[in-house]
């Protein structure tokens, strides 16, 4: 079953490809060398995720809320 998402983000960038780096930077330490992914958690929420390379900071986004890592692990846990 295919997922699909109404969430609207912005371009996503690349570390690799010169010129493709995104505007957005770490919110920690202003870096512009970050990883910027959209994703679906485990109970189907859409969220955006931010990870420095620099200083390591990592952050979920649910519709531009940040989320508290102890609700992103609820979220993605697996039911069994």
């Amino acid at each position: 079953m295919a997922r699909t998402s109404s969430v609207t983000s912005e371009p996503l960038g690349s570390l690799t490809q010169q010129g493709a780096r995104g505007v957005a930077r770490c919110e920690a330490c202003g870096s512009d060398r970050i990883t910027h992914l959209a994703m679906t958690l485990t109970d189907g929420t859409p969220v955006e995720f931010v990870s420095c390379h620099r200083c390591e900071h990592r952050s979920w986004t649910e519709q531009g809320e940040q989320l508290a890592v102890g609700i992103v692990l609820d979220k993605a846990r697996k039911i069994r």
